[in-house]
């Protein structure tokens, strides 16, 4: 600020030139302006709770014998709040999604980006001016099948006024698809006078409301109890045995799975389960006793190649110890014969 002299007056007004102090005295009654200092030497005002509106230049001006005047520009930055997460419309399997973040007022223009499991997904980004704020938005698109019902999403702003801070939102993807049926049995094998309890397990989103219980070209016995997603049949028999269906549907499709029922009389079962172990035994047996013929294959052949070898080898020295005795019975005449040779 200037160097004040007696008899001077200092005015301070806003961007809209209106008149804020008058020397010490207020003039204008905005109570977030405070002098917090008023000396010959320097004049300092406060600020609070600022808003857009106050950006600008500040006018400070001295009046004494000549007049002199400084100008103070005030940068308003205006940061983003957790961004907004707009659907196109609903996810389904197999299709592709569209999700948008929107930044809806920033100054200067926040930068969006979207991530999946701490890995970046591309968007497309564009911002539209609004006065002296900036909208921005952030549009990605990708496929989506089950596997990514539950999924989360996230879409996060930087912005210079954060200060390295991050705003974000974070979006839990709901796709849909059709259901999967799978029935499920109490018991594996069963006798005369045994309970069978039936659970439909199912998935699907929407998650199907109604299950229907039917048995293949027969209609259900009469002591079957139904609840919901289980059915039970007490105190089993022969006229029992079929084909039991559990089906469901959504907007998305159909499903239905089967279970074949055998009620068993108890001696039959007996049989099924002791006849297991020697099949296995017996499985077992004939296993070995083919790798004992293959060892015993090997040996003897073998056996009959090294007997080969060894008599070979014996005719050989034969025929070498035939022919040093006809030399030795003969050394004169080879001698002779060597020596008619050389001359």
């Amino acid at each position: 600020m200037f160097r004040q002299n007696e008899g001077s007056t200092i005015v301070i007004q806003n961007p809209h030139r209106q008149t804020l102090f008058f020397n010490r005295d207020r003039a204008l009654k905005d109570d977030r302006f405070q002098l917090e200092e008023f000396t010959q030497k320097q004049v300092k005002m406060r600020l609070s709770n600022v808003t857009l509106q106050d950006e600008g230049g500040y006018f400070c001006q001295l009046y004494m014998e000549d007049t002199h005047h400084q100008i103070a520009t005030l940068t308003v930055l205006v940061p983003p709040e957790n961004p907004l997460v707009e659907v196109k419309e609903q996810a389904v399997e197999g299709h592709e999604v569209e999700l948008t973040c929107v930044a809806p007022r920033t100054k200067p223009a926040a930068t969006l980006r979207w991530s999946r499991d701490r890995r970046e997904l591309k968007g497309i980004s564009s911002k539209q001016e609004n006065g002296k704020t900036f909208s921005v938005t952030n549009t990605v698109k990708f496929n989506v099948d089950r596997k990514d019902n539950g999924a989360i999403v996230t879409c996060e702003a930087t912005h210079p006024a954060l200060k390295g801070q991050k705003k974000q939102t974070q979006y839990v993807l709901d796709v849909q698809y059709s259901p999967t049926v799978k029935i499920q049995p109490s018991q594996g094998v069963l006798r005369e006078g045994d309970s069978l309890m039936l659970t439909c397990a199912m998935t699907g989103n929407p998650l199907p409301s109604e299950i229907i219980w039917s048995r293949l070209n027969e209609s259900l016995p009469d002591r079957v109890e139904i609840h919901g997603d289980m059915l039970n049949i007490p105190s089993l028999n022969m006229v029992d045995n079929g084909t039991y269906i559990c089906s469901t549907s959504n907007k998305h499709g159909r499903a239905s799975d089967q279970y074949v029922l055998v009620v068993y009389d108890p001696g039959a079962i007996i049989e099924a389960h002791t006849s297991v172990p020697y099949a296995i035994i017996g499985g077992i047996l004939a296993i070995l006793v083919f790798l004992v013929i293959c060892v015993l294959i090997v040996m003897v052949w073998c056996s009959v190649r090294q007997k080969g070898s060894y008599l070979t080898h014996e005719a050989s020295g034969l025929d070498e110890h035939g022919e040093a005795r006809e030399a030795f019975l003969n050394g004169g005449d080879s001698h002779k014969r060597k020596e008619e040779f050389f001359i």
